[in-house]
């Protein structure tokens, strides 16, 4: 997340030093203190380049003396012009995720996109590679899904990426490269949000309750894999890139296998259950409404149906080869939590970068 609606700073530090031939690319990444944004940024400085980093959150990681960063708001010009200053190339992958209030993503994920295409525009840089969301197709009735499906956005953070894709269609028609990216639910070092509930039963040896008969694919994205299909559209000539793609694993079975895979590393012996999804989706909802427990309609409601797209235009066009499969996913991002939450034991938030408060599914945890 990039943006906190009661503050707007802009605050710049530089890095000690940069090395690097001449040939090497100056990337500006909005949200590069967020989970998808540590990762691109960690993929672009080993590749040589040079990077900026625009967000809200601070950029307390190890590579802040490698990298230019600017502490601001995608929705403040003057914050987005500043870190605009010699950059070549722009990464988009600030957004305000659907735990956050409905007007707070309609600015964030809307505006403050328009805001970063236009200011790029006026600084006369060519290409922006905007970071979408496979949830802009709604709630499909079909599988797998291809890039030129309907746009159907449910809830106001699917209505927000569908708006914010037009956005970058009409930057498209004034002359800019716009490729669009839309990643299946990416995970990997540094991605805590609901998925850190899943570890942390997993961790103390506990089963996990799945929405269904957790017999469905849900196709998931390691973050390396989507950094791959970022830098590809950043780096591919104009005429290739300059279209929309759909990332994710090219490997996954059903929820249930999947997700066994990390309760069997975990070493309890312990297994995935399924329950009803009618009387599970309702007593969510109702706890929703209520505001006890962490999960909100996009997850529950999806979780327990077929969730997987196709990845071919990307592969064919792009040469996207994506190396993790959705096991691999999970276990390398498990094997990540295990190493590191003692830095976020006491830590809750509405965000990727910080595990959510798990509410009432604490006591939930008994039981299994």
């Amino acid at each position: 997340m990039t943006s906190d609606p009661m503050s707007n700073p802009m605050t710049e530090h530089r890095p000690e030093n940069t090395s690097g031939d001449s040939a090497k690319q100056h990337y500006m990444v909005t949200g590069g203190a967020g989970f998808l944004g540590i990762n691109l940024v960690r993929y672009l400085l080993d590749r040589g380049h040079e990077v900026t980093s625009l967000d809200i959150a601070p950029f307390d990681y190890p590579e802040r003396d490698r990298v230019r960063v600017v502490d601001g708001d995608i929705r403040d010009r003057a914050s987005v012009d500043e870190s605009l200053k010699d950059v070549d190339i722009v990464v988009h992958c600030a957004a305000a995720l659907p735990l956050y209030k409905p007007e707070d993503i309609m600015s964030t994920d809307l505006d403050g996109s328009r805001t970063v295409l236009q200011a790029a525009m006026d600084a006369g840089i060519k290409r922006v590679v905007h970071v979408s969301s496979t949830a802009v197709y709604g709630i499909p009735d079909h599988h797998p899904l291809v890039e030129d499906d309907p746009l159907q956005g449910v809830g106001p953070y699917g209505i927000a990426k569908v708006e914010a894709e037009a956005v970058c269609a009409s930057f498209r028609e004034e002359g800019m490269i716009v490729p669009i990216v839309r990643p299946k639910s990416f995970i990997g070092p540094e991605r805590l949000g609901v998925f850190a509930l899943f570890y942390d039963w997993a961790k103390d040896g506990r089963g996990f309750p799945m929405i269904g008969s957790g017999n469905n694919r849900y196709q998931l994205c390691d973050v390396e894999d989507v950094c791959q299909g970022i830098y590809l559209c950043a780096t591919g000539p104009a005429d290739i890139v300059d279209d929309v793609f759909n990332i994710g694993a090219r490997e996954f079975t059903t929820m249930k296998e999947d997700y066994q895979a990390v309760l069997d590393l975990a070493g309890f012996g312990k297994k995935i259950h399924g329950f009803p999804a009618g009387p599970v989706i309702w007593t969510l909802r109702f706890l929703e409404m209520l505001k006890l427990s962490p999960l909100y309609k996009w997850v529950y409601e999806t979780a327990c149906e077929d969730s997987f797209v196709s990845i071919e235009k990307a592969e064919r066009v792009l040469g996207f080869d994506p190396k993790h499969s959705n096991k691999d996913a999970l276990i390398r991002n498990y094997n990540w939590y295990l190493e590191h939450m003692h830095e976020f034991e006491k830590a809750s938030g509405v965000s990727h970068r910080v595990p959510w408060g798990q509410g009432i599914l604490r006591l939930v945890k008994l039981f299994f």
